[in-house]
C-alpha cells in the first residue's frame, strides 16, 4: 500500500507540473496568474511534493533505512526539484504587476523550470515501474 501512495503521489505531482506548465502558458494577466498561483496552485503543488516526500521517508524506514542507487536517486531529485521550485515561486513573487512585459520576461523562465522538473519526475518514475 505504501508504495502504491508514493506511485500514486508521483503521478498527481506529475499531473500537477502538467497543470501549472498549461496555465503558465495560456495565461494572458499578470496579476491573475499571480493571485491564482498564490491561492491555488503553489499549496497544492507543495501538498503533493509533501505526499510524495512523506510517502518516501516511509518507505525508507519500511526499508530500515537502506540507502540504494534508486533511494539516493530519489533524495537528489527531490531536493533538485524544491530548489526549481523555490527560485520560480521567488521570481513569480518579485514579478511587479505595473510592468506590461514582466509576465513574457518570466514565462521562459517559468517554463523551462517546469519542462525540467516534469522530465526529472517522470525520467524516476519510469526508472522505479520499471524496475
Amino acid at each position: 500500500m505504501g508504495l502504491d501512495l508514493h506511485s500514486l503521489s508521483a503521478v498527481a505531482t506529475l499531473v500537477m507540473i502538467f497543470i501549472n506548465l498549461f496555465l503558465l502558458i495560456s495565461s494572458k494577466e499578470l496579476a491573475k496568474y499571480k493571485r491564482a498561483n498564490a491561492l491555488y496552485w503553489m499549496p497544492l503543488e507543495i501538498t503533493l511534493v509533501g505526499s510524495l516526500l512523506f510517502t518516501g521517508i516511509v518507505m525508507m524506514a519500511a526499508k530500515h533505512l537502506d540507502f540504494t542507487i534508486e533511494n539516493i536517486a530519489m533524495i537528489l531529485v527531490g531536493i533538485v526539484f524544491i530548489i526549481l521550485e523555490v527560485k520560480r515561486l521567488k521570481a513569480l513573487k518579485y514579478l511587479s504587476t505595473t510592468k506590461d512585459h514582466a509576465l513574457n520576461v518570466y514565462k521562459p523562465f517559468a517554463r523551462t523550470i517546469l519542462q525540467v522538473e516534469f522530465i526529472l519526475v517522470f525520467v524516476m518514475s519510469l526508472w522505479m515501474w520499471l524496475l
